[in-house]
């Protein structure tokens, strides 16, 4: 294959993202800096890192996928630019977040912000939570009142 066949594959997969190789930096800046917390941390083996790195897979998978639907659309590339930034800023808070953990200095604000960020529960995971916890505090109380 010559270079013009692997422009014209990329365009086709990833459409024209000029920040695609600023993401693709911001990956493996991650993925450095996530090894070295897991060193730090005593867990360099972890069914954890296999998954964070099958998520930068699906990742790449999703921007084809904006890509895809952006060309379908007519967009102009506008749902792939959106898309790619939205990752770039998602990598660039996971590097900070790494970064704070492994005590590098990172502005009080920001690390307060992260705290925030990373306490938090998912959705999924709260929505649970409150349905079980409702119900069974509800069956619990009825119980003790018997």
């Amino acid at each position: 294959m010559n270079l013009e066949h692997l422009e014209i594959v990329r365009f086709y997969l990833f459409g024209d993202v000029k920040f695609l190789h600023l993401l693709l930096l911001l990956m493996v800046l991650d993925i450095v800096t996530g090894v070295f917390k897991a060193a730090k941390n005593q867990n360099l083996w972890s069914r954890k890192s296999l998954f964070g790195y099958a998520r930068k897979l699906m990742v790449l998978v999703m921007i084809i996928l904006a890509n895809v639907i952006d060309q379908i659309l007519g967009m102009n590339g506008t749902i792939t630019y959106a898309t790619v930034l939205f990752y770039i800023a998602n990598e660039g808070l996971s590097i900070i977040e790494n970064m704070a953990e492994l005590g590098v200095l990172v502005p009080t604000n920001l690390a307060e912000k992260l705290k925030v960020i990373d306490s938090g529960k998912g959705l999924t995971e709260e929505l649970g939570e409150e349905l079980i916890g409702t119900k069974v505090d509800k069956h619990l109380e009825e119980k003790s009142n018997d």
